[in-house]
């Protein structure tokens, strides 16, 4: 039996994707959708004024492309609180206005391929990793993605020390890029229905391309990758809200 990856986590992660009726916001009294727009800042506010090292931190986007027009990248302690914050959203009447389009529920991972402290949760460096504050970065691209499990080839057959050496590969083509996107890795075994979330930040969207261009080419993605849908956003700042939404 291959000898499986130890792996520590961190804060829990929930990216909720919406598509907004606009047929419906449209038809909708001003006075509604101005209450709506003010119940939802409201909203915001509430997780902004309790978010901190401890308590996690949100993102909202909006997005290109026609799979989604909305999408809140939550991390929270507990996967209770993601549960929480889902239900505090439909709650609103906004979200009246809104459909589900995906949603992805994972936690921050960190495995032992580059080795651990005999206490990683007092290195400070690692405590950064596994409860970071989400990058308000311009753009973020997210994709779930798994290892491949064939007939002849499966990932999770390889010796440990193949896979090790696999994904220091991997890491050691992205460094290039790591000044200028910044990236957060969840796990979702159990969770949903891929294996890792990856979501990528960046102030220039056309950064994502290269990298992920570039990582294609390593064995770990070239042989064995196994990607789900694509998704990018534009950061949408609080203030920027009633831009968006407006008539």
């Amino acid at each position: 039996m291959n000898e499986a990856m130890t792996t520590i986590e961190g804060w829990y992660c929930l990216h909720d994707f919406r598509t907004m009726d606009w047929a419906k916001w449209k038809v909708a009294t001003e006075a509604e959708r101005d209450q709506a727009l003010h119940e939802f800042k409201e909203l915001l506010h509430k997780w902004e004024t309790i978010e901190d090292e401890h308590n996690g931190s949100h993102t909202v986007y909006t997005i290109a492309g026609n799979k989604a027009d909305l999408m809140f990248m939550i991390l929270r302690p507990t996967m209770k609180d993601l549960i929480e914050v889902k239900t505090a959203f439909n709650k609103t009447a906004l979200a009246d206005f809104t459909k589900p389009a995906f949603s992805y529920v994972s936690v921050i991972e960190k495995s032992s391929y580059s080795g651990m402290a005999a206490n990683p949760f007092e290195d400070p460096a690692m405590r950064a990793k596994l409860y970071p504050t989400i990058p308000k970065m311009d753009y973020i691209c997210f994709y779930p993605m798994s290892k491949l499990r064939g007939e002849k080839t499966n990932w999770f057959m390889l010796p440990k020390e193949d896979r090790k050496r696999l994904m220091f590969e991997h890491i050691d083509t992205g460094k290039p890029y790591s000044e200028k996107v910044k990236r957060i890795v969840t796990g979702s075994v159990g969770f949903d229905d891929f294996e890792w979330g990856v979501s990528l930040f960046c102030d220039d969207a056309l950064q994502f391309k290269k990298l992920i261009y570039e990582t294609r080419f390593d064995e770990v993605s070239a042989v064995y990758g196994i990607f789900g849908s694509f998704f990018i956003g534009n950061l949408l700042e609080t203030a920027e809200v009633n831009s968006f939404f407006c008539m």
